[in-house]
């Protein structure tokens, strides 16, 4: 396995060792004792979630706050979409900066995404399978988000605005400088 910490401390591209034969592959997807070993940082998980979505539907981009923040470890299963995290650590020097990778079914890669970040991703595949792991119980009264054109952020979602499939309530998130954090 193989661990990079991105521009923004605390957030890592994780790549597993993937063994293929005739039969197929076959890799580890999460070892708790190699992970926290990896990221430096005693992470339990949760709680595991798992979305499907066509093309260009855009989730995110979201986080919880105060006691229920969540830090996240992200992969998708099946499909293609591009993950975008967002730091809002207000003590960070990287506050308000961004990372995007992109996740797929073959590459097989994870983004482990630190308490303290936005998250969104938009399926680029005709569909995809999202998971992700959690280390925090979800609360509604603590969620939060940034609208996705946010134009401080000016994230390049990789498809035409008039292509993104986004949901009613993910429409009226606000900007960064507004948002609740």
């Amino acid at each position: 396995m193989i661990v990079r910490e991105t521009k923004l401390k605390g957030c890592f591209i994780i790549e597993p060792k993937i063994f293929n034969d005739s039969r197929g592959y076959f890799f580890e997807s999460f070892n708790q004792n190699t992970f926290n070993e990896l990221i430096g940082q005693n992470i339990s998980f949760v709680q595991d979630n798992e979305s499907f979505s066509s093309k260009g539907v855009l989730r995110g981009l979201h986080y919880q706050t105060g006691e229920y923040a969540q830090a996240k470890l992200v992969r998708v299963v099946k499909g293609r979409v591009l993950d975008v995290a967002v730091d809002l650590r207000k003590s960070s020097q990287t506050f308000g900066e961004y990372v995007t990778v992109e996740l797929s079914g073959e590459n097989k890669n994870q983004l482990f995404i630190p308490r303290g970040f936005a998250h969104g991703f938009v399926v680029l595949s005709d569909t995809a399978i999202f998971s992700y792991k959690c280390d925090n119980f979800y609360h509604k009264g603590s969620e939060g988000g940034i609208i996705f054109n946010d134009k401080e952020l000016n994230i390049d979602w990789k498809l035409p605005e008039k292509e993104l499939v986004i949901s009613e309530k993910d429409l009226v998130l606000p900007q960064l400088k507004n948002s609740k954090l």
